[in-house]
């Protein structure tokens, strides 16, 4: 379980360290276009921070009222709410804000920026349809996305896909619409030119699949984080088993939240492009690295 949260935290770096490269090539042609050196990269950077800083500290809250998870307390539910109460003592972090989704679909997501500010939603499916210790799997599992900051570290991604979405825009319109300055007579080079045009072209499509190979790493290291937990991997194993067989479909599934479930909400779907585009590794994937955690 060790190696795998070690291994599964250097590549998710690495994956940011290539997003940055590519953020600065992005900014170094753009400059070239326009003969305005790192100015644009910096307004692009300031911009698309500007943008993220809503969803920063209120994107909780939306996804929350997006997913239509309502709050409970011990009273409301005693089962659920000490189950994760009691996670959250071994683990030794606070309790987040304990939601429940009236969903028979077996699915869950954590939300908030830190383990101050977090939020955990489960459907009303997980809790009819898991047993104790699978339910137990499923919790802690995103209670190790809570104590891994790994929703900080999403966030810092989208802002990284946010800079390059905005180059992008900015290179094609000063290419196409004539706000380049460089060119042929002004000493321009075609060669990098032409480079920086397939780049700035591709380059939405690079930054989405690091985004999604970066939430794919997570994944499975929460649910090596998990299974450290509970000390019980075969726990979860079988509550993703369930949920790989249960063809129930999330009814207010959303592109926007996909990534934060411990299952694709999609999944099942005919969806062709969320599936291939997906932000999630293979249930049996995650189940046959949970087994060999035993």
């Amino acid at each position: 379980m060790y190696n795998q949260i070690d291994s599964n935290k250097r590549k998710t770096w690495a994956l940011i360290i290539i997003f940055i490269s590519l953020i600065s090539l992005l900014g170094y042609f753009v400059g070239y276009i326009s003969e305005a050196g790192n100015s644009i990269l910096i307004i692009a950077i300031i911009i698309s921070i500007a943008m993220s800083l809503f969803g920063y500290f209120s994107g909780d809250k939306v996804a929350l009222a997006t997913s239509g998870a309502k709050e409970i307390t011990e009273n409301d539910n005693p089962y659920v709410y000490r189950m994760v109460e009691n996670l959250c003592i071994t683990a030794g972090m606070p309790v987040p804000k304990v939601h429940l989704i009236n969903d028979e679909a077996i699915n869950a997501f954590a939300t908030g920026r830190d383990p101050k500010h977090a939020s955990i939603a489960i459907t009303t499916g997980a809790v009819a349809k898991l047993e104790n210790e699978e339910l137990e799997g499923v919790i802690a599992h995103e209670l190790a996305h809570i104590k891994n900051y790994d929703i900080r570290l999403m966030t810092v991604v989208i802002i990284l896909v946010g800079i390059i979405a905005l180059l992008s825009d900015l290179f094609l319109r000063m290419t196409f619409f004539g706000g380049g300055k460089r060119d042929n007579d002004r000493g321009g080079n075609p060669v990098l030119l032409i480079i920086g045009l397939v780049l700035i072209i591709l380059s939405p499509i690079i930054a989405q699949l690091i985004k999604f190979a970066v939430s794919r790493k997570r994944e499975y290291l929460a649910d090596a984080s998990g299974s450290l937990l509970t000390r019980y991997p075969e726990g979860l194993a079988k509550a993703l088993e369930k949920i790989e067989n249960d063809h129930t479909i999330l009814k207010r599934a959303n592109n926007a939240t996909a990534h934060l479930y411990i299952s694709s909400p999609f999944r099942g779907t005919k969806k062709f492009l969320a599936n291939a585009f997906s932000t999630h590794p293979p249930l049996q994937d995650r189940i046959s690295k949970l087994r060999s955690m035993n």
